[in-house]
């Protein structure tokens, strides 16, 4: 007897041992010797082999471990909850909740921290409000579950607070941390100092460090730092959250040059290689346009982890032109062997949003399925409803934001803007109206989508109705971009009388995107004395926006002007502004080609002029007369140099590539960096006509849907 207590006792030390090395071979061993021999069969041991598996990842095995306890007790209940918690499935974990006969507090402890990891408001207060009808008695833990769990319920937030001075919590630091973060994240920044300093020297690092970030996301940059120096003077411990915590407040106020200074002293004190720190000055300098540095940073950390891979694809993704980039970092996650969860999955999705590549977007959307993403995957999907919107994949879109089980106000902001980058006011007005009749309140972002619908089918009156709707019933004060919108609108549709009027009344500046919004609209009513002044007004901002030029000289050509044009030519001359090259690509046989203006590069480019010779005939005879305004040569050039010139337009060679690259009948898809001229307009809209073709161009505004001698766009852009 004695004999096998003693080897009982040795094996549970072994089991132990090999839990905190995280030594699998060595556990699963132990669990074939106490399957086969001389230890007796104990829920005891059996709890400890579920907790190894969780401990090395294996949720499968340790479910099997789990399922073969005959009679589990609510440690074992526990246990395996906390396994599911830990790879994030939730459900599984509630599922298994309700069959505990009698769940203590840490069983409830355990849910309602998976609750709050994720912010289901809900069903945190439901479980929190079932604890205490069974008068089990709570704890710190508890309370700062749900208080974490509110996260945007300011009137929870407020009544948990009150509980927790009511019931003598309030001496307790991890619940005021709790409540400091969620007031913080609410914009309650008073609130969130009161009870820090009100917490006196009894605030522990958690605390300052929690207060150093509210001081951040409040654009207090100066301030967090003062904090940061109070904290070191006091002597308390500086670690790597602490560190992040001040790198966050510059990436906050995006100030690069005081974070550059503070990396400087990261780097002095021994930490630049830790991969939480590391993924801190990786977002500062993403944000802050600086993506090789941010490379640089990534680069030093020995071990990155998976939080610093997604935040170095992010870093990539915000920038159109390091798009392939974000691709690659991707892969080589993958090879360092660390599996995408939800946040990669939105990163990497982003970045083929930005490409416009329907088939790397379509492998990625496979891998997402494959993956069983458990968390979070209402962020992926709307992510994926954002990239095939602008890969020109409506109803792909539209079929995933159908099937989606669950719903967010972000859902159908994406969907809205898909309908409205199209050119389908109807749809994107009718959805905002379906969404109104939800629990998923609109976003300023939601109105910003649905003005910019308004704006591009010229629906004055409802787009006034909208934005007066947007205080009056929501509460949401109109900014910068949504007047923006609402200029555009005006402008679109030539009520220049109205957008004055609007300008003068406006609380702030319009800003360069408003006013280079304006100066379109006068170009295309030809409204030279308001375009002059609002070209002026961009160029007092942004000096070296060649667009702007471009659209003056332009307005100026149409109106025979020429001397005006040329002053223009030399002014961006003198002052070293270049216009931007007309870039347009198409993937044909999942392969990128592009097409730049007047340039004579791609290997099929002699086939491609050939084609438009070929096909100029056709286009005559069905009625397109090239608009050679949009050539900006002077009416006594050569007829026949200004229509070359139209001919070279990237737009255009790349429908044309596409046409001879593809079988009859298959939609094409073409991408350009710049707003689609009037002249492409028009060619594009008849070469679909004459080769029965859907040819679809996505410019920097818009998509442009061409079809059986339609546009999507009505002729209205």
């Amino acid at each position: 007897m004695n004999q096998s207590y003693a080897n009982f006792q040795r094996f549970r030390q072994l089991l132990k041992l090999s839990i905190n090395n995280r030594d699998l071979s060595t556990g699963k061993a132990l669990q074939s010797l106490y399957v086969k021999s001389f230890v007796p069969a104990s829920t005891y041991l059996s709890n400890h082999l579920i907790i190894l598996y969780s401990k090395c990842g294996l949720l499968h095995q340790a479910r099997k471990a789990f399922d073969e306890i005959p009679h589990p007790n609510v440690f074992t209940y526990n246990t395996i909850i906390s396994a599911y918690v830990k790879e994030s499935q939730i459900h599984m974990a509630h599922h298994l909740f309700t069959q505990i006969p009698q769940p203590d507090l840490v069983s409830y402890n355990t849910l309602l921290c998976a609750y709050a990891d994720v912010h289901d408001t809900e069903s945190a207060v439901r479980l929190f409000s079932k604890l205490r009808e069974c008068e089990v008695e709570v704890d710190g833990f508890t309370l700062s579950a749900v208080i974490t769990a509110c996260w945007k319920d300011v009137r929870g937030i407020r009544q948990m607070h009150g509980l927790v001075v009511s019931s003598g919590f309030d001496s307790f630091v991890s619940v005021n941390n709790a409540l400091i973060s969620s007031y913080s994240n609410n914009g309650f920044l008073l609130d969130a100092e009161k009870l820090f300093y009100w917490m006196g020297w009894v605030a522990d690092e958690v605390s300052w460090n929690s207060m150093i970030v509210s001081y951040g996301q409040h654009k207090e940059g100066s301030t967090a730092v003062k904090l940061f120096q109070e904290m070191v003077r006091r002597g308390l411990s500086v670690d790597m959250f602490t560190w992040a915590s001040v790198i966050t407040a510059f990436t906050c106020l995006e100030d690069l040059r005081g974070g550059i200074q503070f990396h400087c002293q990261v780097i002095k004190s021994g930490l630049e290689q830790n991969s939480h720190v590391g993924s801190s000055l990786v977002d500062l300098y993403s944000k802050c346009g600086d993506v090789s540095a941010a490379r640089k940073v990534f680069q030093l950390v020995v071990a990155p982890d998976l939080v610093l891979w997604n935040t170095m694809i992010s870093g990539y993704s915000q920038k159109d032109e390091f798009s392939e980039e974000a691709l690659e970092c991707f892969r080589e996650m993958q090879r360092a062997g660390h599996s995408p969860d939800d946040c990669s999955f939105v990163c990497v999705i982003s970045a083929c949003s930005n490409l416009s590549s329907p088939a790397q977007g379509r492998q990625f959307h496979s891998l997402v399925i494959k993956s069983e993403i458990p968390t979070n995957r209402i962020s992926v999907d709307n992510a994926l409803i954002a990239m095939y919107s602008k890969s020109g994949n409506l109803e792909a879109a539209k079929k995933l934001f159908t099937r989606m089980i669950e719903k967010n106000s972000v859902s159908f902001n994406s969907m809205i803007a898909g309908y409205a980058q199209h050119g389908l006011s109807i749809e994107a007005l009718n959805l905002f109206e379906e969404m109104l009749d939800t629990d998923n309140e609109p976003t300023s972002i939601t109105f910003i989508s649905v003005l910019s619908a308004c704006a591009h089918t010229g629906k004055v009156e409802q787009g006034y109705r909208y934005f007066n709707l947007m205080e009056e019933k929501f509460s949401i004060t109109p900014e910068q971009e949504h007047y923006s919108c609402m200029i555009d609108l005006l402008g679109r549709a030539g009520r220049f009388d109205e957008v004055e009027n609007l300008i003068e009344r406006m609380p702030f500046d319009l800003g360069s995107i408003g006013w280079s919004s304006l100066l379109g609209a006068c170009r295309t009513y030809g409204n030279i004395q308001l375009g002059v002044k609002v070209a002026n007004e961009v160029l007092k901002r942004e000096p070296a926006n060649a667009a702007c030029y471009t659209l003056l000289a332009t307005m100026y050509a149409s109106a025979g002007r020429w001397d005006e044009v040329a002053t223009v030519r030399k002014l961006m001359k003198e002052r070293g502004v270049r216009k931007k090259p007309g870039c347009s690509w198409i993937e044909v046989k999942k392969e990128i080609h592009v097409f730049v203006a007047d340039d004579g590069s791609h290997p099929r480019i002699k086939e491609v002029h050939e084609f438009l010779a070929r096909t100029m005939k056709k286009m005559r005879d069905a009625g397109y007369v090239p608009d050679t305004r949009w050539a900006l040569i002077r009416e006594d050039e050569q007829e026949e140099e200004r229509e070359m010139r139209l001919g070279h337009h990237s737009e255009k060679l790349a429908v044309a590539f596409g046409l001879i690259t593809t079988k009859d009948g298959t939609p094409i898809l073409v991408v350009k960096n710049l707003r689609i001229c009037g002249d492409c307009h028009s060619f594009i809209k008849c070469i679909a006509t004459i080769t029965g073709r859907e040819i679809t161009v996505r410019d920097a505004f818009r998509f442009h849907t061409f079809k059986e001698g339609r546009c999507s766009c009505n002729d209205y852009w």
